[in-house]
């Protein structure tokens, strides 16, 4: 376990708006940052970040917490972990308690999974670097690809030595299970249960997760035989999604967060020629079809791409289609071709960073005039092949969200095309009524789930009825807003709010799960002789608290400071009367439970037939009434007066 000094440390060290600008784009807005969810496709801004509470929340998806929540959540981290990361960007020295040999048996599935990974790399890594075999086949063919120390010791290049149990063989005698060597797909079995080495005498690609860690390995062979496959690349597992991951970004999303554009290329040289020459904003969807999840990956940062192309018109033909996913996720796209016989890699080798720069600069085209020209150049005179591009441009230029941007689009492929801009417009309106149609079916066709719009946040699993839940995390919110403020009220003196209304509250029975464990920890650390504040809770290890800290103290509006000004309008503030405040929703809670227990009493009366047993409930009603009332005219006193 981490000691308690050091995430006091990493706690102290963090801000939170610069953690999260490492994985999301964020604009400052009054006193707080925004952004787009990456939990949720969205295309108007929930996401929240407030550096003064050091919590973020995403009113989308309903994930909210401290910087090592966000980690928790957006890269299924342990709480550990997460520290650790954290210890590890602000240069802090992680202090542990000694584990057992149980809890070392417990190391989840996942992490064991990013353990040998990391080894393999390391192993991979160190074969490249100071082996005979490494230096004089993995390390020249590195040199004679131009990639300097530099590069092959940022991006772990490696080999991996031609034999059958190199790899696999040291990583079993060093205590590494053979569970975790086959599913990360490191090692693969023999028929007889055995294992031996997948990238045997390959040169080694490392594949690094958002947060830097190796998830996954692309292995290239430098034989010339051609039955054996020139790539290799690791099996689909519990840390790798080749959809969700894009080669180099990890290294990438500072520039490209500073440039504001993602270059994309095709493959792993690329992107390791371009980052040598400088040009750093560049990832690779590493020889598969671009997904969705990695257009919305690189939307985090920017929603400018430029697609670099080899030159190989076949393979530019057959990705058209596929790009008009970035148009429907609302980015803009422009398109650059190399000459014949060059792609990215080659061409900054020979022309330099000027030179490449140079060459996107003359000959980028936006997207779809890009596919207008490509298509309509392959239609020749042909009429039916020209109608066929229109109708295919046309559809394109409909994904696009940006009806202004999709109005300029037509008028350039109306002259593109040699068509009447109207003809254009009224099929454009045709596809995109009929796709509004069809997400109307869809819609209707789906089960509709009550939403309570009167809340901004997430409900925290309540198990009683909604009034009961509301009141119960009304008095959560003020516990972490106002615990720690002196009390000055007439009659009530020398205490605080937080441990006056722990004391109030005690012969109260909270009924929602995570509501109650807040306030049995509240009472404990006040009893300690420790008055918790809300940072405390948010980051309380327990995820259920941080979640029930978060939505009560998160807001996802704010008033403007003209709002008088502008609309003279007053707006009441609780804190003008704690008292009043601080009792109502005492008294309202425990007029509900009240309620409560006079609605069972009646039902108790209902069923009851005994004549004795009546006489005793109806006693208990009668006195329940009078405790009612008492809570009524309480409630009127000091409330409404």
């Amino acid at each position: 376990m981490i000691t308690k000094p050091t995430i006091d440390r990493i706690m102290e060290a963090t801000d939170i708006v610069e953690v999260i600008g490492e994985f999301v784009q964020l604009k400052k807005r009054g006193a707080n940052y925004v952004g787009l969810s990456p939990f949720a496709n969205e295309r108007t801004p929930s996401f929240t970040v407030s550096p003064a509470k050091g919590i973020f929340k995403d009113f989308s998806s309903g994930k909210g917490g401290s910087a090592v929540t966000f980690l928790m959540e957006l890269e299924k981290f342990t709480y550990p972990e997460a520290l650790k990361w954290l210890a590890k960007k602000y240069g802090i020295e992680v202090e542990e308690t000694v584990e057992s040999t149980e809890n070392k048996e417990e190391e989840n599935h996942r992490e064991s999974l990013m353990i040998v990974s990391g080894y393999a790399a390391k192993f991979f890594h160190e074969s490249l670097l100071e082996t005979e075999e490494g230096k004089n086949i993995g390390l020249s063919y590195f040199k004679e690809r131009g990639f300097s120390n530099e590069t092959i010791k940022k991006f772990e290049l490696g080999y991996s030595p031609d034999q059958w149990e190199a790899f696999t063989g040291q990583a079993l005698k060093e205590g590494y299970q053979q569970q975790f060597l086959e599913e990360s797909g490191l090692s693969v079995k023999r028929d007889n249960g055995s294992l031996y080495d997948r990238y045997r005498g390959r040169v080694m690609f490392p594949i690094h997760s958002f947060t830097g860690r190796v998830i996954a390995f692309g292995g290239r062979t430098l034989k010339s035989d051609k039955n054996v496959p020139k790539y290799v690349n690791s099996p689909e597992s519990e840390i790798y999604h080749k959809s969700n991951v894009l080669y180099g970004l990890y290294f990438a999303k500072k520039a490209i967060r500073e440039e504001d554009n993602c270059f994309l290329v095709e493959g792993y040289a690329d992107v390791l020629s371009v980052h040598q020459a400088g040009i750093e904003n560049v990832v690779a969807s590493s020889g598969t079809s671009l997904t969705v999840e990695q257009i919305r990956l690189i939307g985090r940062f920017t929603k400018n791409i430029t697609i670099l192309y080899d030159g190989d018109a076949a393979g530019i033909k057959a990705s058209l289609r596929g790009l008009d996913m970035i148009l429907e996720e609302g980015l803009n796209v422009k398109v650059v071709l190399f000459p014949d016989g060059h792609d990215p890699d080659s061409y900054v080798r020979n022309f330099g960073t000027n030179g490449f720069k140079k060459h996107i600069e003359d000959n980028k085209k936006d997207f779809i005039l890009y596919k207008t020209d490509i298509l309509l150049k392959e239609a020749g005179n042909d009429p039916i092949k020209k109608a066929e591009v229109i109708r295919e441009i046309v559809e394109s230029v409909a994904k696009i969200p940006d009806s202004i941007k999709a109005s300029v689009f037509i008028k350039e492929c109306s002259y593109l095309l040699q068509i009447d801009e109207r003809a254009l417009l009224s099929e454009l309106n045709k596809m995109r009524m009929a796709k509004a149609k069809k997400d109307s079916q869809q819609q209707t066709s789906r089960t509709v789930v009550p939403v309570d719009e009167t809340l901004l946040e997430e409900p925290v699993e309540i198990k009683s009825n909604k009034d009961d839940g509301n009141q119960e995390r009304e008095i959560i919110r003020l516990l972490l807003l106002y615990g720690n403020r002196v009390i000055d009220w007439d009659g009530i003196a020398n205490t605080y709010i937080g441990p006056f209304m722990i004391a109030e509250l005690s012969d109260v029975e909270f009924e929602n799960a995570t509501c109650k464990q807040f306030v049995e920890i509240y009472r404990s650390e006040v009893e300690n002789g420790v008055l918790p504040d809300e940072q405390f809770f948010i980051h309380y290890p327990e995820k259920d608290i941080v979640d029930l800290t978060v939505n009560q103290i998160a807001t996802k509006y704010t008033l403007s400071d003209n709002w008088y000004e502008m609309h003279n309008i007053l707006v009441s503030d609780e804190q003008a009367n704690m008292k009043a405040t601080v009792l109502g929703a005492i008294f309202h809670l425990k007029k509900q439970k009240v309620g409560k227990i006079l609605e069972n009493l009646r039902k108790e009366l209902q069923t009851t037939t005994v004549e004795a047993d009546q006489e005793i409930l109806l006693n208990q009603y009668m006195q329940m009434k009078k405790v009612e009332k008492t809570i009524s005219d309480y409630l009127g006193s000091v409330i409404i007066k």
